[in-house]
C-alpha cells in the first residue's frame, strides 16, 4: 500500500484510506465485533489512513475506531476527523437518529452546528477522548456549506493556529460540492481537500478543482469512489443509487456502458471505480467507507492491482457520451 504526503506536511496516507461512517451505523446496525473485524481486516491489508467525523454515529464512529486502533503503534497510522458539529444533549429524543441523521443508533445526543473557534476546540477535545488517542491528524472542516464565510474567516483560521502550534498535522475541508472548495484552495492555506463523490469514474466535474489544488500544492482526498453504491457491482441495477438518490437514467445507463467496457476487458467495474481516482496527480488518497472486513478485502484487492492503459483509453472514450452535467471541464 503506497503513502502519499499530504499538501506540504508531514503527515502520510495510503493510496486507500478506510472511510469509517459505516461503521457508525450508516443507514443500518452492525454490532461491535463487525466494526473491529473491519478495522482489523484493513490493518492487515496494509491501511493505515482512517477518516472519521462526530457526525457518523453521534460519536459511535469514533468510538468502535479508537477502541480498534488501541494497542497499534501510533506512529503507524493517520487519523483524520472533522469539525463544525457540536454533539450535546438532545432535549427531544425519539429513539433513533436514523431519520434525522441517517445512522442506526439511539439520538440521545444531537448535532449542533458551531463553526466558531470555540466550537473547533470543543470538538477536538470530545474526538480526541472517543478516539482514545493524544493527537488527531488531520482536521477537516466538515460540510460548511451555509457557513462558508465563517469557515474562511474563523474556522479555518483556528485550524491553522493549531496546525502552527503543532497540535494537529494538516488541516482542509470536506464536501461534496466543488465551487465551495474552489473557494476555500484559493482563499486559504489549507493543506487537503476531502472531495466526496465528485471525481469519480462516473462523475469529473471535481475536474477544476483537482487542477487547482494541483497548481497550489494542495493534496485531495477522493472520498465515495462507488458514489452512493452506482459503481459498486459489476452490474448496475435498476434502483442503483448515485449521490444519496436513485440514479437518473442516464446517469445508470452511462454506469452500464462504462460496466461493458470494463468487462471487455475481464474487469469488474468497482474495481475500475477505485483505481480512477487515484490517477490524478492531486489526489493523495481514496477513501471508501467500509461496513465489514469482506468489502474491506475487496477494496484493498482492487486497490492494490493496477489496470491497464487499454482500459482508461477505452474508458475515457465514454466520456462524450456523459450527461453534460457530468462532463470534465
Amino acid at each position: 500500500m503506497h503513502r502519499n504526503p499530504l499538501g506540504r506536511t508531514n503527515v502520510e496516507v495510503t493510496s486507500l484510506g478506510f472511510g469509517a461512517a459505516p461503521i457508525g451505523n450508516l443507514y443500518r446496525e452492525i454490532d461491535d465485533e463487525t466494526a473491529d473485524a473491519a478495522v482489523r481486516a484493513a490493518w492487515d491489508g496494509g491501511v493505515r489512513y482512517f477518516d472519521t467525523a462526530p457526525h457518523y454515529g453521534l460519536g459511535l464512529s469514533e468510538r468502535r475506531l479508537g477502541a480498534a486502533l488501541a494497542g497499534k503503534p501510533r506512529a503507524e497510522y493517520t487519523i483524520s476527523t472533522k469539525v463544525g458539529r457540536l454533539l450535546v444533549p438532545n432535549p427531544a429524543p425519539t429513539g433513533s437518529d436514523l431519520d434525522s441523521g441517517g445512522f442506526a443508533v439511539p439520538d440521545d445526543l444531537t448535532r449542533v452546528l458551531d463553526y466558531t473557534r470555540d466550537g473547533v476546540l470543543r470538538s477536538l477535545e470530545a474526538s480526541l477522548q472517543r478516539l482514545r488517542t493524544d493527537r488527531i491528524d488531520i482536521v477537516y472542516v466538515h460540510d460548511p456549506d451555509n457557513h462558508l464565510d465563517q469557515a474562511v474567516a474563523e474556522t479555518i483560521p483556528a485550524l491553522i493556529e493549531l496546525r502552527d502550534q503543532g497540535v494537529i498535522g494538516a488541516i482542509g475541508a470536506g464536501m461534496n460540492y466543488v465551487e465551495p472548495l474552489l473557494r476555500i484552495v484559493t482563499e486559504t492555506d489549507v493543506d487537503a481537500v476531502m472531495l466526496a463523490g465528485r471525481w469519480t469514474l462516473a462523475d469529473r466535474s471535481g475536474a477544476p478543482l483537482l487542477a487547482a489544488c494541483a497548481e497550489r500544492g494542495v493534496s485531495v482526498v477522493a472520498a465515495a469512489p462507488f458514489n452512493s453504491g452506482l459503481l459498486a457491482n459489476p452490474n448496475p441495477a435498476d434502483g442503483a443509487y448515485f449521490n444519496y438518490g436513485p440514479a437518473s437514467p442516464d446517469v445508470l445507463g452511462h454506469a452500464r456502458a462504462l460496466a461493458a467496457v470494463c468487462d471487455r476487458h475481464g474487469v469488474e467495474l468497482p474495481h475500475a471505480a477505485m483505481r480512477f481516482p487515484g490517477l490524478h496527480p492531486a489526489v493523495a488518497s481514496v477513501v471508501a467507507g467500509m461496513r465489514n472486513s469482506s468489502q474491506v478485502e475487496g477494496n484493498v484487492r482492487w486497490a492494490t492491482r493496477a489496470l491497464t492503459e487499454e482500459l482508461w483509453e477505452d474508458l475515457a472514450s465514454l466520456d462524450a457520451e456523459r450527461p453534460t452535467s457530468l462532463r470534465e471541464a
